[in-house]
Protein backbone atom coordinates (compact mmCIF):
# COMPACT_ATOMS: atom_id res chain seq x y z
CA UNK A 1 0.00 0.00 0.00
CA UNK A 2 2.82 2.32 0.85
CA UNK A 3 4.49 1.89 -2.47
CA UNK A 4 1.55 2.49 -4.28
CA UNK A 5 1.10 5.78 -2.39
CA UNK A 6 4.99 6.64 -2.54
CA UNK A 7 4.67 6.25 -6.43
CA UNK A 8 1.51 8.14 -7.06
CA UNK A 9 3.68 11.16 -5.14
CA UNK A 10 6.46 10.59 -7.32
CA UNK A 11 4.39 10.62 -10.01
CA UNK A 12 2.25 13.77 -8.71
CA UNK A 13 6.00 15.64 -8.16
CA UNK A 14 7.00 14.75 -11.78
CA UNK A 15 4.32 16.33 -13.21
CA UNK A 16 4.58 19.78 -11.02
CA UNK A 17 7.89 19.68 -12.01
CA UNK A 18 7.72 19.38 -15.86
CA UNK A 19 4.80 21.95 -15.43
CA UNK A 20 7.51 24.41 -13.72
CA UNK A 21 10.38 23.60 -16.42
CA UNK A 22 7.35 25.17 -19.20
CA UNK A 23 7.33 28.29 -17.19
CA UNK A 24 10.64 28.46 -16.94
CA UNK A 25 11.33 27.72 -20.97
CA UNK A 26 8.32 30.58 -21.29
CA UNK A 27 10.43 33.09 -19.30
CA UNK A 28 13.88 31.99 -21.15
CA UNK A 29 12.02 33.57 -24.36
CA UNK A 30 9.94 35.91 -23.15
CA UNK A 31 12.14 37.09 -20.51
CA UNK A 32 12.76 41.16 -20.54
CA UNK A 33 16.50 40.93 -20.07
CA UNK A 34 19.42 38.82 -20.95
CA UNK A 35 20.08 37.84 -17.16
CA UNK A 36 16.40 36.96 -17.05
CA UNK A 37 17.30 34.09 -19.79
CA UNK A 38 20.36 32.76 -18.14
CA UNK A 39 18.63 32.46 -14.85
CA UNK A 40 15.39 30.79 -16.27
CA UNK A 41 18.01 28.43 -18.04
CA UNK A 42 20.32 27.98 -15.10
CA UNK A 43 16.48 27.13 -13.50
CA UNK A 44 15.59 24.46 -16.55
CA UNK A 45 18.59 22.73 -15.68
CA UNK A 46 18.29 22.13 -12.18
CA UNK A 47 14.56 21.03 -12.56
CA UNK A 48 15.82 18.20 -15.17
CA UNK A 49 18.51 17.07 -12.81
CA UNK A 50 16.02 16.46 -10.27
CA UNK A 51 13.25 15.35 -12.78
CA UNK A 52 15.78 12.63 -13.55
CA UNK A 53 16.47 11.98 -10.36
CA UNK A 54 12.52 11.29 -9.21
CA UNK A 55 12.24 9.16 -12.20
CA UNK A 56 15.31 6.91 -11.44
CA UNK A 57 13.39 6.77 -7.85
CA UNK A 58 10.19 5.62 -9.65
CA UNK A 59 11.56 3.64 -11.76
CA UNK A 60 14.39 1.54 -9.56
CA UNK A 61 17.24 2.38 -12.48
CA UNK A 62 20.55 3.47 -10.61
CA UNK A 63 22.55 4.40 -14.01
CA UNK A 64 19.95 7.32 -14.02
CA UNK A 65 21.99 8.25 -11.24
CA UNK A 66 25.00 8.26 -13.15
CA UNK A 67 23.35 10.27 -16.13
CA UNK A 68 21.72 13.22 -13.80
CA UNK A 69 25.47 14.05 -12.36
CA UNK A 70 26.33 13.91 -16.05
CA UNK A 71 23.46 16.10 -16.94
CA UNK A 72 24.52 18.27 -13.77
CA UNK A 73 28.02 18.95 -14.94
CA UNK A 74 26.75 19.85 -18.63
CA UNK A 75 24.13 21.94 -17.02
CA UNK A 76 27.00 24.41 -14.94
CA UNK A 77 29.37 24.32 -17.89
CA UNK A 78 26.57 25.75 -20.12
CA UNK A 79 25.58 28.61 -17.47
CA UNK A 80 29.26 29.37 -17.04
CA UNK A 81 29.58 29.79 -20.77
CA UNK A 82 26.63 32.48 -21.30
CA UNK A 83 27.61 34.21 -18.78
CA UNK A 84 31.04 34.76 -20.05
CA UNK A 85 29.20 35.66 -23.62
CA UNK A 86 26.82 38.08 -21.33
CA UNK A 87 29.43 39.41 -19.69
CA UNK A 88 31.04 40.49 -22.82
CA UNK A 89 28.43 41.61 -24.73
CA UNK A 90 27.54 44.04 -21.52
CA UNK A 91 31.41 45.31 -21.81
CA UNK A 92 31.01 45.90 -25.41
CA UNK A 93 27.68 47.49 -25.43
CA UNK A 94 29.32 49.65 -21.88
CA UNK A 95 31.94 50.88 -23.78
CA UNK A 96 30.13 51.84 -27.27
CA UNK A 97 28.17 54.05 -24.72
CA UNK A 98 31.49 55.84 -23.50
CA UNK A 99 32.97 56.17 -27.06
CA UNK A 100 29.09 57.92 -28.10
CA UNK A 101 29.89 60.15 -25.18
CA UNK A 102 33.15 61.01 -25.55
CA UNK A 103 32.53 62.17 -29.54
CA UNK A 104 29.46 63.99 -28.33
CA UNK A 105 31.43 66.05 -26.05
CA UNK A 106 33.69 66.79 -28.53
CA UNK A 107 31.72 67.82 -30.48
CA UNK A 108 30.08 69.96 -27.95
CA UNK A 109 33.64 71.36 -27.25
CA UNK A 110 34.44 71.98 -30.77
CA UNK A 111 31.05 74.32 -31.13
CA UNK A 112 31.80 76.24 -28.07
CA UNK A 113 34.78 77.46 -29.64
Amino acid sequence: MYEKVYHGFLLLCMIVIAVLIILCLLRAILGPRLGDRIVSINMIGTMTIVEIAMLALYMRESYLYDVCLIYAMISFLAVVVLTKIYEGAYREKKQRGELLIKETDERKEDEDE
